[in-house]
């Protein structure tokens, strides 16, 4: 605890007392860290920095920041390795198979036009730089939708997390064909729920990363902040726990959460769907990487207080984690971050939600972490199938999965 309080005492001069930097000599370089952490206390005294930490492993995290907050953390006396990331690779031809904003929205209109009895496509909001933010509703029954219980997959929050918006554009194509092949199971979910996939809600930085055809290891969106620089973390964004720990105040941050909530179009776009369509009970959000199955808190180290609520959460995350192998477990046993989407979508609407940080397992700069190759793509896309059909069934009523004797959730 000693050690704990020096370091706190620590980050506050090393974070809280950087002289004022002139707005347009923002170094805007990105660094790679491996940065000493023992336990959890640490790891958020590092994220508090705005170091956006991506591998976290016994006594070491790695993530990308600043040089901003490569200064703090060199403050701190906790940094061990770190260089520059400066257009990390080309576009590999064997990356091709990744969809860009175009090709995504070409698929998912072609899929919606090929399956219309049961499928719709919309635009639930423009990006800063004017796209449209795609959502597909799937049902059996699109005419009483609302009055089915719902389930939310969502991916692409983060720019370079390319391998989080296959998976909702691979399970939108799964369930509208398999529906029109007559797969028992997918018919009789499809006809009685109402499924919404929103695969990039980051369009901007979804485009911008890959824009020179070199990974620019981009994160954020690319709204322009008041200093001159890019970028708010839209993850960082949400309103539940806004503010706190675990996001940075700084527009050069990584893990800037923006002037204040839901400053950015893309997350206001995702709460008014979400406040829109009440019948959710079930959300869903993809990202990369670690191969993780997490649930709220991530804002605070306190669990959920409503024990049936926690139950719930755990018991569904150790099921799913019997088909992906992953680790399941809170959000704040890794580091302490504020203003999520799963925070907000639990504490505001009670839905039980989930983020999933996919594979790989670990970081290897140009071999694996946010670019592990589109080979990765189908058994990511595979292994995480059952626990999307799981979520869909249980989405009528959650807390079946701690029994026959718990009331359903959702009353139509």
């Amino acid at each position: 605890m000693k050690i704990t309080k020096v370091l706190v005492a620590a980050a506050f001069i090393a974070v809280g007392f950087l002289p004022f930097q002139n707005a347009y000599t923002v170094d805007s370089t990105q660094y790679w860290m491996k940065v000493r952490a023992k336990d959890k206390f640490e790891r958020s005294l590092i994220a508090n920095t705005g170091l956006a930490i991506e591998t976290t492993r016994e006594d070491f995290v790695v993530g990308v920041g600043s040089l901003e907050e490569k200064n703090a953390i060199e403050r701190l006396g906790l940094l061990e390795v770190s260089f520059p990331l400066t257009d990390a690779m080309d576009f590999p031809t064997k990356d091709a198979a990744f969809h860009n904003y175009a090709e995504m929205t070409e698929k998912l209109r072609t899929l919606v036009t090929n399956h219309s009895s049961i499928a719709q496509m919309s635009s639930i909001g423009k990006s800063v730089e004017g796209r449209d933010i795609w959502a597909i509703r799937i049902s059996g029954n699109l005419a009483q939708a609302d009055s089915l219980p719902a389930a939310v997959f969502m991916g692409g929050h983060h720019a370079r997390e390319h391998l989080s918006i296959e998976l909702p554009i691979y399970y939108v194509e799964y369930l509208l064909t398999e529906y029109a092949k007559g797969n028992p199971r997918v018919q009789r979910l499809v006809n009685s729920r109402d499924i919404h996939f929103i695969p990039m809600v980051n369009p901007d930085g979804a485009e911008y990363d890959i824009s020179t055809g070199s990974y620019k290891s981009w994160r954020k969106n690319r709204t322009r902040n008041n200093n001159g620089t890019y970028g708010v973390d839209l993850n960082r964004n949400y309103a539940y726990g806004w503010g706190g720990e675990g996001a940075s105040t700084s527009p050069n941050s990584e893990t800037y959460r923006g002037p204040h909530a839901f400053s950015e179009p893309e997350t206001q776009a995702i709460k008014k769907y979400v406040d829109t369509h009440e019948n959710i009970t079930i959300l869903l959000s993809f990202h990369t990487y670690s191969q993780l199955i997490l649930y709220p808190w991530g804002h605070v180290y306190e669990s959920i207080a409503n024990a049936q609520d926690k139950q719930v959460h755990e018991t569904m995350a150790k099921k799913m984690a019997e088909w992906n192998g992953y680790t399941p477990q809170q959000s704040s046993e890794l580091y302490i971050a504020s203003g999520d989407t799963t925070d907000w979508s639990y504490a505001e609407h009670k839905i039980i939600s989930f983020t999933f940080e996919l594979d790989p397992g670990n970081s290897g700069w140009g071999s694996g972490g946010f670019y592990p190759g589109a080979g990765v793509i189908p058994e990511v896309q595979r292994k995480n199938l059952e626990p999307v059909l799981y979520l869909i069934e249980y989405s009528d009523n959650p807390y079946r999965v701690l029994g026959s004797g718990n009331g359903p959730i959702f009353k139509p």
